[in-house]
């Protein structure tokens, strides 16, 4: 059986009265490290990104593996636009979320999430074979600044590769960020990491539980997990919702070699 992988690195809200989230401190106004590259000359399709998502479900039940690079909003309307989504779709696997420490955006959250906490919660309740890579995870994959025994980020600024010269131009912001906000010489490799915990799954642990997303008030966005080790004497929001995967561990090392090889190749 082969499978599709549809990657989605944002969503446009689905609510007017909610202003999409675009983390210039991080990455730039322009979201590349304010490089100003011309705009591409693709034009988007009349159809909606959820449309999309139930057409290839529909055509192509159990073979289609969604990995969700920033908010969750696509996703959350297409489990509402089709009933049998959740069951089509193949996998969905997310990187948001932060199940053990402070976040970037403030102390209960990381942008993904934060983005979109209602179609978070929404997804992680679905009933969809559902993975998260939170950032918790994440963050022990790091690109060195500094001169180091594997890899290191002079190694793509020498390169001769398009990708590299590309890359080196938009990390230079990035990597300002990760000095003023963590006192990090590196850059966390957040969005890499997931796309191989699709094609490498070997690369992580997983443990299950439920999850569910904090919607209102100082914690909005915040994103809860429950292993179901526990009894409760009464009916809560938890009980009777569906097992998703959550990351624990990863092979930091791997993934990094993995990751230059690619794109010195």
């Amino acid at each position: 059986m082969s499978t599709l992988y549809i990657f989605f690195l944002s969503s446009p809200c689905a609510k007017k009265a909610t202003r999409l989230q675009v983390r210039d401190f991080a990455h730039g106004v322009d979201g590349l490290g304010n490089q100003n590259f011309p705009p591409p000359k693709s034009k988007p399709v009349e159809k909606s990104a959820a449309e999309y998502l139930v057409e290839q479900a529909n055509l192509y039940p159990g073979e289609v593996t969604v990995v969700a690079l920033g908010p969750l909003t696509n996703i959350a309307l297409a489990v509402k636009l089709d009933p049998a989504f959740t069951k089509n779709i193949g996998q969905i696997v997310l990187l948001g979320g932060d199940f053990s420490a402070n976040e970037s955006v403030n102390p209960a959250t990381e942008s993904n999430i934060f983005g979109d906490p209602e179609a978070a919660d929404i997804v992680f309740t679905s009933g969809a074979d559902v993975s998260a890579v939170g950032v918790n995870v994440t963050r022990q994959v790091i690109l060195k600044e500094v001169p180091c025994v594997d890899h290191d980020r002079d190694v793509l600024a020498e390169s001769d590769g398009i990708c590299t010269k590309y890359l080196s131009k938009i990390l230079e912001f990035y990597f300002s960020y990760h000095h003023d906000a963590y006192n990090l010489k590196g850059v966390y490799l957040h969005d890499p990491t997931t796309v191989l915990a699709v094609v490498k799954p070997s690369l992580m642990t997983y443990t299950e539980g439920v999850v569910r997303v904090q919607t209102t008030g100082i914690t909005r966005g915040l994103t809860l997990f429950f292993d179901k080790q526990k009894r409760f004497n009464e009916e809560t929001e938890w009980c009777n919702k569906p097992i998703v995967k959550v990351a624990v561990t990863v092979d930091a090392a791997e993934v990094v070699k993995l990751v230059m090889e690619r794109l010195m190749c």
